[in-house]
């Protein structure tokens, strides 16, 4: 399956002429306190207020942007202003613990077939379970047309936890996205159930011929597995690999480069504990197992994750950034292929930073929970 790749590419960022210095809101006609960084000096503008527990953003080659929200509320943001209206026909959600409406991308081809990714809890019998459909905005009403659900992911719990949710394309244009391990650790490991997992499809929903288990044991659409709570995704700029952060327990937060039928081993090997201090597994590595990239302890509780490719951030070109919940920051990883480099630890205390985005204009984005804002960061010119 081949679709025209449409994420970060710079070369199409840089010859869109309507980027000039900012397309999605207007720059601030005074500049913000400015931060020191190790490589960079910026300043903070929040763009949009009152956004509740905003949770993901998709970005619109129209201009619009929009913004789910964990209560099932999706926002259109319209020349630089949140609509009264919230947008119509957004399917149920179970709103309940970390479930809600969750993660959003656009399809590669967005702008010939409109199709709109997003992934929510499901409601159903036994509880929800994480489930992705597609789906084209009118945004004149504003609402959802043409829905169709694409997958949903079993089995359904009451447990309120561990939804994953994170959406990404691959340059090859197949859709991959994650689902938690819903609280049940040992599913990670269970080929015949979807927890604990990364699924691959094509666009349509249809399952690839070529996923690691199509025609053995487990279900066809996972591509990897052995994992606890994916809260980051991003394909690589260069390798267009699929990078994912996770939540460990207490302790043992990774970063991980996914292969097609990898095993990245939870529950029986992790850096972390539980939460009441007790040990998981003594076991760090096994055989047959992947070792993260690099891994958190204590815990910062990653969440969103973007690849920096804008020329916008000269300094930061190549590096990952890492949304934070429980340090409430951005932690900057850089990396050399797929070696841990170095980090540094921004906007500390800033509030639960739930995702980061390179937008189209080549700004950063990211959403938080703690105040319902989301704001951009600008980089300040010597």
């Amino acid at each position: 399956m081949q679709t025209e790749q449409n994420g970060n590419d710079n070369s199409e960022t840089e010859s869109a002429e309507w980027l000039g210095d900012s397309f999605y809101f207007p720059l601030p006609e005074t500049q913000g306190d400015p931060i020191e960084s190790e490589e960079l000096t910026f300043y903070v503008q929040t763009v949009a207020e009152d956004l509740g527990v905003p949770w993901g953003m998709a970005f619109l080659p129209d201009g619009h942007v929009l913004i789910s929200q964990r209560n099932g509320t999706l926002h259109l943001i319209r020349d630089g202003e949140v609509l009264d209206t919230p947008v119509a026909n957004v399917p149920e959600v179970w709103a309940r613990g970390q479930g809600g409406l969750l993660d959003m991308t656009l399809h590669p081809d967005y702008e010939e077939n409109g199709w709109i990714y997003m992934s929510y809890s499901k409601p159903g019998d036994g509880g929800a379970n994480t489930a992705v459909i597609r789906t084209r905005l009118n945004p004149d009403a504003p609402a959802l047309e043409d829905i169709e659900e694409l997958y949903v992911g079993t089995p359904f719990s009451g447990r309120g936890q561990h939804f994953g949710g994170r959406i990404a394309f691959d340059p090859e244009g197949y859709l991959y996205f994650s689902i938690g391990d819903r609280g049940e650790m040992e599913t990670a490991q269970d080929l015949t159930k979807s927890n604990g997992s990364v699924i691959r499809l094509n666009d349509d929903g249809s399952i690839p011929e070529d996923n690691p288990f199509v025609g053995r044991e487990g279900l066809d659409e996972i591509y990897t597995y052995g994992l606890r709570n994916i809260q980051g995704m991003d394909v690589h700029p260069e390798t267009g690999k699929i990078w994912t952060n996770e939540h460990g327990p207490r302790g043992g937060d990774e970063i991980n480069v996914h292969s097609a039928g990898a095993n990245y081993g939870w529950p029986e090997i992790t850096y972390g504990i539980n939460y009441n201090g007790t040990i998981i597994t003594e076991e760090t590595e096994r055989e047959g197992m992947e070792q993260p990239v690099t891994y958190w302890d204590p815990s910062i509780a990653p969440s969103g994750l973007t690849f920096v490719t804008s020329d916008r951030y000269p300094g930061w070109q190549g590096d990952i950034l890492n949304g934070a919940l429980a340090f409430q920051l951005i932690s900057r990883v850089e990396v050399d292929g797929t070696d841990f480099q170095s980090e540094e630890r921004i906007l500390e205390g800033i509030g639960r930073i739930r995702d980061i985005e390179e937008a189209p204009d080549g700004y950063i984005y990211f959403t938080n929970e703690s105040n319902g804002t989301l704001s951009r960061i600008i980089p300040i010119q010597d």
